[in-house]
């Protein structure tokens, strides 16, 4: 790895660092109470007093990012998580099943990759009703067919691996051997790209929440925050601005960080 390379790693690092102590410990970063309201403050702009200034109501912005991190990263964390789950249970059935069901899932599965992760959790929340939970089961169901592709890839090469070949010819149950050998293998390839995935999970989380289908105020959440500053960037650009930038820098470190796992790992296969 280059020295460039070396250091957008570390800075990507130091971010996500920051972002996950934000997420874990907002106190420890933000002691306002975000969701205090003083009319007599509405608007103001950023200051010693309030370092990212105040929204329509008169809560301080920052305490509101720093205390959204933990929502808008968390509900992403989590349907990633869940995603690579799903991915890899069903990926991996189909890897070892009749070629009838294999076809079927991979059908069924390439529907859902035919259409853009957005759409469908757009569509599916749009089904499901607003909410951190609805939200959450949406990002998981359209990021689960990417995980499912790769999980059934995995599973068919790692099934005729020669150290898989060896646990049988030495006795080991099948099931035994497909538990021991071969979904650790297909998790691993998964753990990769879930690193990549969780900034899109993010990304559509803030998008979705934007639309006013995820929490509602006056809960703290950045694609929120972004939805109730449009209205006033021309006078009050902080309220959107700064939870605009806490989504980006956490995408973009994310997927800094996935892409560079994944170079490396590619590096080692190779």
């Amino acid at each position: 790895m280059s020295f460039s390379r070396r250091m957008l790693m570390a800075a990507a690092l130091l971010v996500l660092a920051v972002i996950a102590t934000m997420a874990l410990f907002p106190q420890l970063i933000a002691t306002a109470d975000p969701l205090r309201t003083d009319v007599r403050s509405a608007l103001e702009a950023p200051s010693a007093a309030h370092l990212f200034g105040t929204d329509q109501s008169g809560r301080d912005v920052f305490s509101r990012v720093v205390h959204g991190a933990g929502r808008s990263v968390g509900i992403g964390l989590l349907a990633t998580a869940l995603a690579v789950i799903v991915g890899l249970i069903v990926g991996a059935i189909a890897g070892i099943a009749p070629r009838p069901l294999d076809a079927a899932t991979m059908r069924i599965n390439d529907v859902l990759m035919a259409f853009p992760e957005f759409l469908v959790a757009l569509v599916v929340v749009a089904i499901l009703g607003p909410g951190a939970i609805n939200l959450a089961i949406a990002v998981t169901i359209a990021a689960i067919p990417v995980y499912v592709r790769l999980a059934r890839v995995q599973t068919r090469q790692l099934v005729l691996a020669e150290h898989v070949e060896a646990a049988r010819i030495l006795g080991v149950p099948r099931v035994q051997a497909f538990t021991r050998h071969v979904i650790p293998g297909v998790l691993g390839s998964l753990s990769v790209l879930a690193t990549i995935g969780i900034g899109s999970s993010i990304l559509a989380v803030a998008g979705l929440s934007f639309l006013g289908l995820g929490p509602t105020e006056p809960v703290p959440e950045w694609g929120l925050m972004l939805s109730g500053g449009r209205n006033v960037l021309g006078t009050a650009w902080w309220i959107a601005v700064f939870p605009g930038i806490a989504i980006t820098l956490t995408v973009i470190s994310a997927t800094v960080v996935g892409r560079t796992l994944r170079a490396q790992a590619e590096g080692r296969l190779s």
